[in-house]
């Protein structure tokens, strides 16, 4: 299905199949001809699952997913590469590149975040006091998009890079998605 960049109730959201400008499939509505409520679109991850897409070769993006582990302790989210069929399927979903990397998606059912807007709703939900950290969406998402991509951009020069994917520890096993969850057979 086609996948459309939107703004929904202040957050920058990437939503597949509405054909309505800046639609995020609760805007609409009905009364609009929303696409979404017509539409059947298949969520790349199962409904109430929250998954966090990460680039697997970045040292930076590996610590932010071994943070993820250590500090959710209502095992609340799900990881995925990248570079995994899993993280590609998903990205193709969003219409995102599978090639180039240059954000964190975060994704709810048939809802992605990316940048800032990804990492807060991740932080948030963490509890204290990381919780804290909410208090950056006061500052302007384009400034903080702005501090994000100078870190994901020169993410590779700063923090390294592993010539390929690091594998999960198998007590992590569990927190990696499962390639078969996001197939569309």
């Amino acid at each position: 299905s086609a996948s459309f960049i939107g703004r929904s109730a202040g957050a920058r959201t990437i939503t597949p199949g509405c054909l309505n400008w800046g639609c995020s499939g609760a805007l609409c509505g009905q009364a609009l001809g929303c696409s979404m409520s017509r539409q059947e679109s298949s969520a790349p991850v199962a409904e109430g699952e929250r998954v966090i897409l990460f680039d697997g070769v970045c040292k930076l993006c590996n610590a932010w997913s071994r943070f993820i582990i250590r500090h959710d302790h209502g095992r609340l989210f799900r990881l995925a590469s990248v570079q995994s069929p899993a993280g590609q399927r998903i990205l193709a979903h969003f219409d995102m590149s599978t090639t180039t990397f240059d954000t964190m998606l975060y994704v709810e059912g048939d809802r992605a975040f990316e940048k800032s807007d990804a990492f807060l709703r991740i932080v948030v939900q963490l509890g204290w006091p990381w919780k804290l950290l909410a208090v950056a969406r006061l500052c302007p998402r384009v400034v903080r998009d702005w501090c994000y991509d100078r870190i994901a951009l020169n993410r590779y020069t700063i923090f390294g890079r592993y010539d390929q994917c690091v594998l999960p520890s198998p007590d992590h096993e569990r927190r990696f998605l499962d390639d078969t969850i996001a197939d569309d057979d």
